[in-house]
């Protein structure tokens, strides 16, 4: 039994890239994120946000679970990749109940997400008889367990004590990976009980952010097909698309690159993959935040801008710059002068956008990402490529 279970795990010299299916999987948080940022469309207010947010953090929970199980497991297998299939029909049904989640549908999306995670631990749990990672799995099933006491409550109460517990619910979920699972009869999860195939989970990361600013491309062409291909319209598209591609420029250079090699490298890799995952999920944010400002844009270039639209309009660039400056600390142990200012810019900016109409808004964002970019491709002409030095 022990030697059977441990087929399940990966071996030190199999390849370690992504595989198809775990690519195939990715498609259903396509249309998650594209209803979450609809929801938040629709409901741009601070109580809209802080609901688009609770979902996000579920939605998220679900998929960083899925990478560190491919990440931990064989992807090869069989019975890894019948438990990947399942949950990604599981995120599925949760995407289709997310905007009505926090209404007649909050039953269903908080029992699919329980389901999700004590489904696929307790298949673990049964398949790991006799091998040591059962122990690893068995305490994650526990935290899990308790976290679907608010996580069930919350769907059966109204709006407002449902916010409530399913905070505590993702508080329990997040704040027992930091605690490293402490569980009665197990102790805490020994770190080096958690393995990190770096290439493979830092590529799992790459791949998210490319299907969050396929979202943010999916969210512009839509809108712009739905408004008419009018000159303001397609010139806020233009900006739009422009925006996309230097998010993805200012993610992917040295530090995006070099993300695999750093956790190796690191003194802690898991630390460093956790600190990594909290990274692209608030950088997700801001690119589901862009999006909404993109939509705003596009279907309005020249209305009236208010306070709300700029929140989007320049806190989502504003959020990815900020935690992207984090990331470049966590690989090279230092942060580029050219993200601090680009910060500061679109902070001063603030009070002017709000005079201007939102295509100049967006164009004033694009313009502080573009020169980030262009500081970038400065750096790289004057000095030698730097190697990854993440910190202790």
């Amino acid at each position: 039994m022990t030697s059977r279970a441990g087929e399940l795990l990966r071996k030190p010299g199999e390849p370690q890239r992504a595989t198809f299916l775990e690519l195939f999987f990715d498609l259903v948080l396509v249309l998650a994120i594209t209803q979450l940022s609809h929801e938040l469309i629709q409901h741009l207010t601070w109580s809209g946000a802080f609901q688009a947010l609770v979902l996000l953090l579920a939605v998220w929970w679900v998929w960083a679970y899925t990478a560190w199980l491919t990440d931990l497991y064989d992807p090869q297998r069989p019975a890894i990749q019948l438990l990947v299939i399942a949950t990604m029909l599981g995120v599925f049904v949760m995407a289709v109940a997310l905007p009505d989640a926090f209404g007649k549908r909050g039953l269903v999306f908080a029992g699919v997400y329980v389901a999700i995670h004590i489904g696929r631990h307790l298949f673990l749990v049964r398949a790991l008889r006799g091998h040591e990672a059962q122990r690893r799995t068995a305490r994650v099933l526990f935290w899990f367990g308790v976290s679907a006491v608010p996580w069930i409550a919350g769907a059966l109460a109204d709006e407002t004590a449902r916010g409530a517990l399913w905070t505590l619910a993702l508080a329990v979920d997040y704040t027992a990976l930091v605690l490293r699972y402490p569980t009665p009869g197990l102790g805490r999860l020994p770190m080096s009980e958690w393995p990190i195939v770096a290439e493979h989970l830092a590529e799992r990361y790459r791949q998210l952010f490319i299907i969050a600013l396929g979202e943010l491309i999916l969210v512009s062409g839509l809108t712009l097909y739905g408004s008419g291909f009018t000159p303001d319209r397609t010139a806020a598209a233009v900006v739009s698309f422009s925006t996309t591609v230097l998010l993805w420029r200012i993610y992917i250079y040295r530090a995006g690159e070099l993300l695999p090699a750093a956790i190796a490298a690191a003194p802690d890799p898991v630390r460093l993959a956790g600190s990594m995952t909290v990274a692209h999920l608030i950088m997700g944010a801001g690119i589901v935040a862009t999006s909404v400002g993109v939509e705003l844009v596009i279907a309005h270039p020249f209305g009236h801008t208010k306070p709300a639209w700029i929140a989007v309009i320049l806190g989502g660039p504003a959020l990815f710059v900020a935690v992207r400056a984090f990331f470049e600390y966590e690989v090279f142990k230092r942060v580029s002068r050219d993200r601090l200012i680009g910060l500061l810019v679109l902070a001063a900016l603030t009070p002017a956008a709000l005079l201007m109409p939102p295509l100049l808004a967006a164009l004033a964002a694009t313009a502080v990402l573009a020169g980030i970019a262009i500081a970038d491709a400065a750096r790289a002409r004057k000095h030698p490529p730097e190697p990854q030095s993440p910190p202790g």
